[in-house]
Formats: C-alpha cells, sequence, structure tokens
C-alpha cells in the first residue's frame, strides 16, 4: 500500500547510502516562502553529523506539519548538532524578475555557498541545480522521507518566518507575521483593501491583478 505525505517520516535512508559509497559531507537542502505572495524566498542548507542519538530525533519532519513552537525549538536543536548550517535569500525583486524557480535554484545555490564545510553530495527536495558541479539528488517528498532535507525544511521555514515578522513592523496592516506572506484570506482582504505593499510578488496572482492604491 502506498503511503500518503502525512503518513511518512523521514530517515538516515539516503545518508546511510551515500556514506557507504564514501561521502562525508552530505548537505541536505530545502527552502520556504515558493508559494508566498510576498517576502523573500529563502533556501537552507544543513550538513549533519553522522550517527545523531539525541531524544528529539523522532520530532524531526517536514516543517509543515510542525507547530511553530516545535520548529523553533527543532531549529535549536539542531544548530547544537549539525557541522554547517548555511542561509540563502533571495529577494521578491529577484522573483518578479527571473522566476520563481530560479530565484529558489538561486537561493539553494546561496545556502550551499554560506556553508563553513564544503558538501561533497547534494540531497535537494524536489529540485536539482544543474549550475552547481556537485554530485546530487532531487528526491521528490525529500522534506518527508530524508532526514537531512527535513532539517533543512526547518531551517529555511523558521529563518523565512523570522524575517517576515520582522518585515510586518515595516509593513503593517498585511498581517505578515501571522500568514507569513502566504494567500490567506485574510492576507487577500488586506491586499484588496490596502494595494500591494513594497515586498509584494507583483508577478504572481493576485497580487497583479489588484490595482495600487
Amino acid at each position: 500500500m502506498k503511503l500518503t505525505k502525512n503518513l511518512q517520516t523521514p530517515s538516515f535512508t539516503e545518508e546511510e547510502m551515500l556514506e557507504a559509497q564514501g561521502y562525508q559531507h552530505i548537505a541536505g537542502i530545502d527552502e520556504a516562502g515558493r508559494g508566498s505572495l510576498a517576502g523573500p524566498v529563502v533556501a537552507a542548507a544543513v550538513i549533519l553529523p553522522y550517527h545523531i542519538d539525541t531524544p528529539w530525533l523522532n520530532q524531526v519532519k517536514d516543517s509543515k506539519q510542525l507547530s511553530p513552537a516545535r520548529r523553533e525549538s527543532l531549529s535549536h536543536h539542531i544548530h547544537q548538532v549539525a557541522i554547517s548550517i548555511g542561509i540563502g535569500v533571495v529577494p521578491h525583486k529577484v522573483i518578479d524578475a527571473r522566476g520563481i524557480i530560479k530565484a529558489t535554484r538561486l537561493a539553494m545555490k546561496l545556502a550551499i555557498g554560506q556553508l563553513s564545510s564544503p558538501p561533497e553530495f547534494l540531497l535537494i527536495d524536489y529540485m536539482r541545480l544543474p549550475e552547481v558541479s556537485l554530485p546530487q539528488k532531487g528526491i521528490t517528498n525529500g522534506d518527508c522521507l530524508c532526514f537531512s532535507i527535513a532539517c533543512a525544511s526547518i531551517m529555511a521555514k523558521v529563518s523565512r518566518d523570522h524575517m517576515m515578522r520582522e518585515l510586518d513592523g515595516t509593513y503593517p496592516g498585511y498581517g505578515l507575521a501571522q500568514h507569513k506572506g502566504y494567500g490567506t484570506k485574510g492576507h487577500l482582504a488586506c491586499l484588496r483593501r490596502l494595494g500591494p505593499s513594497p515586498i509584494h510578488r507583483r508577478s504572481f496572482r493576485p497580487v497583479r491583478d489588484i490595482k495600487e492604491k
């Protein structure tokens, strides 16, 4: 029987297979904010040590399946054990100019560049990075299946949520701290009432269909 995404839990299977092939530093990579109507897309790259044995391991899941408090807690644990963590940020203007797929790949490339330990292999949620000359594997539902990618999912989401809370102070009235720029009913109502803010993605519907105030 095929498991649904919600029933899948991340494991070290991919990392263990690569370890058996002689790879030492394996980076899990994921993004946050690709579907948002405002703000940046943020990617994280996480290199973990082998054979982690801590009580919080079974709490790690795709960030979308975790509460904000649990994500924050896990992000601190991941920081403590990770060999290296890199964060890449691509702003809304680049997303509008280059498209979200190219912007997401750029954020991932930037995150890899921020790693203090050079990775030897990349495990990426769904995507591949043809412009990065490293061995790599794109894994469908990787944030649910692969532990390193799940940790990157958490780090990317927590980092971006912090940014959106700060942007909420700069651009009040849209509720960015609550919905983080995603197209909720309340966010759309604010957009219709106020018009797009300077950080809204003009290339995304429904933003491009709403007139400036």
